[in-house]
């Protein structure tokens, strides 16, 4: 975490809930909470007016809810960092959809929070020195709760109508995979091209989990991965996966 503390603003139409997330935030070394705000309509003029680095946001709220409030926020330019802060866990595909840092289950536990600002605090980091805004975490629904995948763990990439299916764990031999609502294309311009390549319209893999090209015939095709599966390579995409071998 940098040692400059993230200026946070708290939202949330709860008095008490509010009030409860002020003494959580004091317990945290790091942030420091510039202002609050009740509604929606107010978090946005606070933000204007305070240029928080970090809002943590209540997803329901009546009028603007939180969804609204950081729909709006993806228009402005140097965004703060947002962690929704709610009792519903059925808002998580939206809010990551939206680049949410985190998304946080009440009631809310310090050493939840805590890993949450990390993660913000992180992503400012990462801003900061010019290492890019790629995506670099996953947040899957699975079972009753949501699963934090990194996009350091994810193999491959394959589109399946309106969601993806990541596939998880092929280094370590241990083969798992999630589904997500997004569509191949809107992930492909927010994962880091030096270690994504997209080389079918379906299918996005991991450069270093690809062994190796082979040609079979007639001008097909395939990358053959570490566990000695074939991915054809689309057409339209060979003379990018030919860049890639340096041919």
């Amino acid at each position: 975490m940098t040692d400059k503390p993230l200026r946070t603003l708290i939202v949330d139409d709860e008095p008490l809930a509010l009030e409860r997330m002020e003494i959580i935030c004091r317990e945290i070394a790091g942030i420091e909470v510039a202002g609050t705000a009740q509604d929606g309509a107010a978090a946005l003029r606070q933000i204007g007016a305070l240029a928080p680095d970090l809002v943590l946001l209540d997803m329901t709220m009546p009028e603007l809810d939180g969804l609204a409030v950081a729909r709006a926020l993806t228009r402005q330019e140097d965004a703060p960092a947002v962690v929704f802060v709610t009792a519903h866990d059925n808002f998580a595909v939206e809010a990551f959809d939206l680049e949410a840092v985190d998304y946080v289950l009440k009631p809310v536990t310090p050493e939840r929070l805590e890993r949450a600002v990390a993660r913000a605090a992180a992503r400012r980091g990462q801003r900061a020195s010019g290492g890019g805004d790629w995506l670099s975490e996953f947040w899957v629904p699975y079972r009753s709760e949501l699963l934090r995948i990194s996009a350091d763990d994810v193999d491959r990439i394959d589109a399946e109508r309106d969601y993806v299916r990541l596939h998880v764990g092929q280094k370590d031999g241990a083969s798992r995979t999630y589904l997500l609502l997004q569509t191949v294309s809107g992930l492909e311009a927010r994962l880091d091209p030096e270690r994504f390549i997209r080389l079918h319209r379906s299918t996005i893999l991991r450069r270093d989990r690809i062994k190796g090209l082979r040609h079979d015939g007639l001008g097909v095709w395939s990358a053959e991965l570490e566990d000695g599966t074939l991915v054809r390579i689309g057409r339209t995409y060979l003379a990018k996966a030919k860049a890639m071998a340096g041919r």
